[in-house]
């Protein structure tokens, strides 16, 4: 690979290996190494006041994303990143190492319903997955579906979409058998439409619901209709839980629930006590939740707890409650509650807090299985249907781990790890005995590695771990390539799983560090909220003490270090880079939140819930907060920005892809380090896919050759 982007020097270092060789380039010493320069684009400014504070946006026409000019601006952000990154022989390989990965026989799990076996199936090569179905096993048959056999294909979305970005996905199956509910998603929003199929002729019902934000969408017990619960982002409408009768019309459905409740509200139903109850869970963002129970459609509407600020995540088991919750409970505790009187004077603690976060619970057998976050990896304990202890589900050290039912005296435990892909293993719940399932796919060869986790300090003094994956004879020379990635926030853990983009950069030689931070459920609820709203910073703290940690511990140095994050890891990244330039020299940057204080004003493509977490800019006690890290906003002028390679898509629903685009002309606009700015931009991708395998791997290959030519590696694959 010759020297940054124009390759015009010529140097080419050749070395030997026995599988594939990496070095770190020194610098060339090369005269002439400078990149292209980006795209014109068009300075259109608009000053906005925000509690008295002017608010420059020298980019504002980039936010219309269907206006004429986003076309052909498009089209030469495109064209850009190609001639930047070119075609060298690491991109060739890289792409071909990833279809042996990723691109293979995909089985979705079978459910029976009727006289037939229903699965998702996409055979390796083929872009989209379809519906088929078999004829329903025998009972005690346990053939597995070949995916190279021949079977009934009961929906095709290349039908409605050839290119393959077209998504569908089996919701429910009514008692019967005979009807099946449907999403269809259209390129990558949010947003689907819902169908209803009859299964016995082929072909769809009248009955069917426009692309909007729905869940809990479910076949009432008698298949009279289904439920359903729509959320909008306008504020008149709310969110609300509604019943359709099949055959009726859409616009006479029931609303059953909801009335009050806002864009920031997540609503779900469920019938209970076989269809004697429905049970409304509501919870507003991440941090707090409410129960209902009521009494048949129509009938009384009883609260199970609406007065607390904690979450209750909850399941029914043998007509009773059960309720994962943090309230009294850092950590999370488990309650159980009866149905039939639900006041809190009638909880009763089952499982009380540990010093481990209770993640989750499943019943199996008449035992509890509950999986617990230690130190961001798993474990599994068992107890009693009364909370007595019975023991632990073994789990190796630093791996992610679930465990559900499997047939009688069985249960199934599904295992990953930094350098393990995954794999389901079938346990016997009498003698502890394993045998494999589902094989670890990909396979993938770990032996020349090894994983750890270190300890660093925040700014505030604040302790957090890192996952750090190398080879087993690095040296600590300060000169590895180094890429880092976190996220932190929503109450998500980041945990040790496989990936595949790890994988390929640990073969190519490089460190790869995952940092855990807060505003994720690693050390419960505070360690949540300590990373959100007018906390937010501590997070960006977090993950840049990662980064000087990795330089301080002479694994790498700025000039050898990288940084991923998609999402609000993307606006992890964006912070970081904004507030520390000089600490990175190259950032990937995945569908990214990016403007967090033009956030709710993006009505198109936001997520109202999003702002329960990150504040709401037009709300002046959280507006300085945000104006503070939101990175856009704090892009400078004269200030040397690392190498940066942005993703996203037109119709990505849920964070607004415009913060993307005015990030990367602004960049490209300021930045003095010479460092090319670039981005990949799709009309059809958004947050929920609309990218094909093929497509999928081509910009994880964009974005790996980025980083290889960025870093300054020598990839010689043999």
């Amino acid at each position: 690979m010759r020297c940054l982007s124009d390759r015009r020097c010529g140097v080419l270092r050749t070395i030997p290996s026995a599988v594939l060789a990496v070095a770190v380039l020194s610098a060339c010493g090369c005269s002439d190494a400078r990149i292209p320069p980006p795209p014109e684009t068009r300075v259109g400014l608009v000053v906005d006041t925000l509690h008295g504070v002017a608010i420059p946006d020298p980019y504002r026409w980039l936010e219309d994303t269907h206006g004429p000019e986003i076309p052909p601006w498009v089209e030469a952000q495109n064209a850009y990143a190609e001639q930047i990154l070119g075609n060298p022989p690491v991109r060739a390989w890289l792409e071909g190492r990833l279809r042996e990965m990723t691109d293979r026989d995909d089985v979705g799990s079978p459910q029976q319903a009727g006289d037939y076996e229903y699965f998702t199936l996409r055979r390796k090569g083929e872009p989209a997955t379809a519906i088929y179905r078999r004829p329903a096993p025998a009972e005690g048959d346990t053939t597995e579906i070949d995916p190279t056999g021949e079977y009934e294909k009961v929906l095709d979305p290349l039908e409605w979409s050839p290119d393959g970005t077209t998504s569908l996905g089996m919701i429910s199956f009514s008692e019967d058998g005979k009807l099946l509910l449907y999403n269809v998603r259209d390129g990558g929003p949010d947003e689907y439409a819902v169908r209803l199929r009859d299964l016995e002729r082929g072909e769809d019902l009248p009955d069917h619901l426009p692309p909007a934000l729905y869940s809990g969408v479910a076949f009432t017990g008698d298949g009279s209709g289904f439920y359903y619960t729509r959320r909008s982002r306008d504020p008149d409408e709310g969110t609300r839980v509604l019943l359709h009768r099949i055959g009726a019309d859409m616009a006479t459905d029931v609303v059953l629930f909801g009335e009050g409740y806002g864009p920031s509200t997540y609503l779900d139903v469920r019938e209970v006590q076989d269809g004697r109850n429905l049970l409304y869970a509501v919870r507003h963002g991440w941090a707090s939740s409410e129960l209902y129970i009521q009494d048949r459609e129509g009938g009384t509407v009883r609260t199970i707890v609406n007065d607390a600020d904690a979450r209750f995540y909850h399941q029914v088991h043998d007509g009773q409650l059960y309720m994962r919750t943090n309230l009294g409970a850092d950590n999370n505790r488990l309650m159980a509650v009866p149905l039939a009187t639900p006041e809190r004077g009638n909880w009763r603690e089952v499982i009380p807090e540990a010093e481990d976060v209770m993640e989750n619970f499943t019943f199996i057998g008449d035992r509890i299985y509950v999986t617990y976050l230690h130190d961001a990896s798993n474990l599994i304990r068992v107890f009693d249907m009364d909370g007595t202890p019975a023991g632990e589900v073994e789990v190796p050290p630093l791996h992610s781990a679930s465990i559900r039912g499997g047939e009688p005296g069985f249960a199934l435990l599904t295992l990953s790890s930094l350098l393990s892909p995954t794999t389901v293993w079938r346990v016997n719940l009498e003698t502890g005995e394993r045998t494999v399932e589902e094989p670890p796919e990909p396979e993938w060869d770990n032996t020349d590695f090894t994983v750890s986790q270190v300890w660093r300090t925040s700014k505030d003094g604040t302790r957090a771990p890192m996952f750090l994956v190398h080879r087993r004879d690095i040296e600590l020379n300060g000169e590895n390539p180094t890429l880092l990635t976190g996220y932190g926030g929503f109450y998500v853990a980041r945990k040790p799983r496989f990936s595949t983009t790890a994988a390929l950069w640990l073969e190519m030689g490089g460190v790869y560090a995952m940092a855990t931070l807060r505003g994720g459920s690693e050390y419960g609820e505070s360690w949540h909220r300590a990373g959100m709203l007018e906390n937010k910073q501590h997070v960006f703290d977090d993950f840049i003490s990662a980064a000087e940690w990795l330089v301080g511990n002479g694994y790498t140095s700025p000039e050898h270090l990288a940084i991923q994050g998609g999402s609000n890891g993307g606006l992890l990244v964006g912070a970081a880079l904004t507030q520390r330039p000089e600490l990175f020299r190259a950032v990937v940057c995945s569908n990214p939140d990016l403007d967090i204080l033009r956030f709710p004003w993006h009505h198109e493509a936001n997520s109202p819930p999003a702002m329960l977490e990150y504040g709401d800019a037009s709300i002046p006690e959280q507006f300085e907060a945000i104006r503070q890290y939101s990175p856009l906003q704090n892009v400078r002028e004269g200030t040397a920005y690392p190498a940066v390679f942005f993703s996203t898509g037109a119709l990505d629903t849920r964070v607004p892809p415009q913060g993307a685009r005015k990030m990367a002309a602004h960049l490209q606009a300021v930045s003095t380090s010479g460092y090319p700015v670039i981005l990949d931009y799709s009309f059809r991708a958004g947050h929920a896919g609309g990218r094909t395998v093929s497509d999928r791997i081509r910009l994880s290959a964009m974005q790996l050759t980025f980083l290889v030519e960025q870093l300054g590696m020598e990839v010689t694959p043999d």
